[in-house]
């Protein structure tokens, strides 16, 4: 049987209020170029795959990939093309392209959760395309109508839902990536570009999560600074990362945790944003977790566990500046309760130990279960994003 080809004439749309709601919150763009109209999710054309592979029980994250992808090309004389739903392929690149030479490209990344009813859900995923288009804007990639990839991307998990598997432990992880095709070796505003989504199983983001994780503070090393691109989701972000990444295993540590500045301001760790929750210097108890002021990636689960946590009220929740002596001032002192990364591949992850000058800083934490607030805060959000908790974060496929 050769492959099927439909277009879509008929697409399943978001309910009003929820699209409603979650534009108005979070589509903050209104400088969008003429041409993204043209990107609609009506025009999706969808080609099925004759051949769906076997299914893997137990797989590292990242690898292995599901029947199809989506694609949509741009040129800037005849803008977005229509969305195709296709079997999933390698790409085909000119050598001068530019994302190859220049780095103009980024990437999102976000999961479908099958709920205890079966139904699917993805967990705040307008965010995701607005942190997408902010990323563009910054890499002078085009515009993009955000509800509209949503749809796409909708229908993409649909097709390939079988994929998404009935555990708490487990999803499946959605990966739009948006690269220049402009085929000249040239630094310019690319005149050709690729938007495509791949979807991939996921099941723990380390290797082990039966303890907290190490990390490696040294400050000869920097993730991003002002007026760079750190709040940005661009490959070039992460892969000038694994040197560090590498000597903070030759350390034992299982990451590298960013520092900034001669005062040595904590800002990420590995790919997660981090949190502190301490007994601060005035005495009071505190959430805190660094400001967004450019250099500190603007994760969503960063953002829902400060929502959380403020909707609580039960202490004190601030964006605000750390630095290393506060930290170690704070454990001589043993006002650090807890400290923990953050992210979507991750969700919470406790911290146990830091590495930094030659000191080995220890946390007061033993191991995921034992730690009040991230046990309650993993379970308020995989309660919301497995359909226990009803809850307008999340988007039914």
């Amino acid at each position: 049987m050769g492959l099927v080809s439909i277009r879509e004439i008929k697409c399943k749309r978001f309910s009003k209020y929820n699209l409603e709601v979650q534009c108005r919150l979070h589509c903050h763009h209104s400088d969008l170029r003429s041409d993204v109209s043209s990107l609609k999710a009506v025009d999706l054309v969808v080609q099925l795959s004759p051949a769906l592979k076997t299914k893997p029980h137990v797989v590292d994250f990242g690898t292995v990939f599901t029947d199809h992808m989506l694609t949509v090309e741009w040129s800037v004389t005849e803008g977005w093309q229509a969305p195709f739903i296709k079997p999933f392929t390698n790409l085909s690149l000119h050598p001068a392209c530019s994302s190859l030479h220049y780095g103009i490209q980024l990437f999102e990344g976000f999961k479908v959760y099958r709920g205890d009813d079966s139904r699917l859900r993805l967990f705040r995923p307008m965010l995701n395309m607005s942190r997408m288009a902010d990323s563009a804007k910054r890499a002078c990639l085009p515009a993009f109508d955000q509800t509209e990839l949503l749809e796409c991307i909708r229908r993409l998990v649909e097709i390939d839902q079988d994929w998404v598997p009935q555990s708490d432990s487990a999803s499946l992880y959605i990966r739009p990536t948006f690269i220049s095709t402009e085929p000249s070796l040239g630094v310019k505003r690319p005149g050709r570009a690729l938007l495509y989504v791949i979807l991939c199983q996921a099941g723990s983001y380390f290797n082990s999560e039966a303890d907290a994780i190490s990390l490696w503070a040294d400050p000869k090393y920097t993730r991003a600074w002002k007026g760079g691109t750190g709040d940005c989701k661009m490959g070039g972000n992460y892969g000038c990362s694994l040197f560090a990444q590498y000597e903070a295993d030759d350390y034992g540590c299982q990451q590298v945790l960013w520092l900034y500045g001669q005062d040595h301001q904590i800002t990420e760790a590995g790919t997660m944003n981090i949190f502190l929750h301490w007994i601060n210097q005035d005495g009071e108890e505190e959430l805190a977790t660094p400001p967004l002021d450019g250099i500190i990636l603007p994760g969503i689960t960063r953002r829902s566990i400060l929502e959380l946590t403020r909707k609580w009220g039960e202490f004190k929740v601030t964006e605000r500046y750390l630095t290393m002596s506060q930290l170690c001032s704070a454990l001589k002192q043993q006002r650090v309760k807890e400290m923990f990364g953050s992210g979507t591949a991750c969700m919470i992850c406790p911290i146990g130990h830091i590495v930094y000058l030659g000191e080995n800083l220890h946390i007061p934490c033993r191991d995921k279960h034992s730690v009040k607030l991230t046990s309650r805060l993993t379970k308020e959000l995989t309660d919301v994003q497995y359909g226990r908790t009803p809850s307008d974060w999340t988007f039914m496929v």
